[in-house]
């Protein structure tokens, strides 16, 4: 893994599930006309639609921002390859099943691509679990092609960037989050970020987990399979370099959030999805507010590691 800083490690605010449910639902209640929010015990996920390599999404829940995007803008740092068997042992959590969003590894996919993950990390001798997806533009038609990371791929590599949730995997009380038809002009992610961020203006709380669109259509990206021969030197550039879609539902995200940077440089918010009909990449927002449904699944981190923080940074391409 190649890591030029030194991992920090923070400890992060973690409220009750039920104080932390009802700060939610006030928040979600600003932006949809329906929104309820329980703790319960987490869903099996080995089970439709989610088929995770784990059952829940309990055990000392923590977070990762690994590299960053200025190691992807203005220009490619393709060195930066990092493996999630690696920061499960950087998280002090050998074994652990890790979710989120990141980027594929150039140097094994042979292109860019956006990453989802979905792994069970190597423990004990037993081997890793890489049930991720990517997607990449299929380069036939110019069109989304998501495929399972495991269909063409043997190891647990990624690139550049990636924002993880990671725990044991285990059955335990989570927080549900129902909402639909937004009224609002934030995402999901964004609304429940922000009401945790209003409620708690002094301390950095974040929450990963999983959520499905139900029903409705969201706008997501996905990166070009060649990086920029051009430096992106504003968010003109790389919107105009990224590749934009409307992808429909059901779409099964995984998220993670931070309300509050402590002063790691961090990406607050990233989300990606993928499907069992082919569609995925990067979660902006839905695309049909009156018809959206949401349901999903989170939990408070207590920790955040900050991995190889980018020496040189700027706040371009972080949406």
């Amino acid at each position: 893994m190649t890591s030029s800083s030194p991992t920090e490690k923070f400890h992060l605010h973690v409220p009750s599930l039920d104080e932390l449910r009802e700060v939610l639902e006030d928040g979600l209640k600003q932006n949809f006309a329906d929104a309820k929010v329980s703790v319960t015990d987490c869903p099996d996920l080995t089970q439709e639609p989610f088929k995770f390599p784990v059952k829940g999404l309990c055990g000392q829940p923590r977070i990762t921002d690994v590299g960053g995007v200025p190691y992807l803008i203005p220009v490619v740092h393709r060195e930066k390859i990092y493996n999630m068997n690696t920061v499960s042992k950087e998280l002090e959590l050998p074994g652990a099943f890790i979710i989120g969003a990141g980027a594929v590894s150039s140097k094994t996919a042979g292109m860019n691509a956006e990453l989802m993950p979905l792994v069970l990390t190597e423990s004990e001798g037993k081997p890793a679990v890489n049930a991720s997806y990517f997607s990449s533009i299929n380069p036939e038609d110019g069109k989304c092609l998501q495929e399972r990371y495991s269909d063409r791929f043997h190891d647990c590599d990624f690139g550049l960037l990636a924002n993880l949730y990671a725990c044991e995997g285990k059955p335990g009380k989570v927080i549900e989050v129902r909402a639909s038809r937004r009224t609002g002009q934030d995402s999901l992610v964004s609304c429940m970020r922000k009401a945790m961020e209003q409620h708690y203006p002094d301390k950095s709380l974040a929450l990963g987990g999983t959520f499905i669109i139900q029903k409705g259509k969201a706008k997501i990206h996905i990166m070009p399979r060649e990086f920029s021969a051009c430096p992106l030197e504003t968010e003109d550039d790389v919107n105009s370099w990224l590749r934009h879609f409307e992808v429909s539902a059901p779409l099964i995200c995984q998220t993670v959030m931070v309300s509050r940077d402590p002063g790691l440089d961090l990406r607050v918010e990233h989300t990606h999805g993928f499907s069992h009909h082919g569609e995925g990449g990067h979660y902006y927002i839905d695309t049909t507010p009156d018809t959206v449904e949401y349901q999903g699944y989170f939990l408070p981190a207590e920790y955040i590691y900050r991995i190889d923080r980018p020496k040189e940074t700027h706040k371009i391409g972080r949406d």
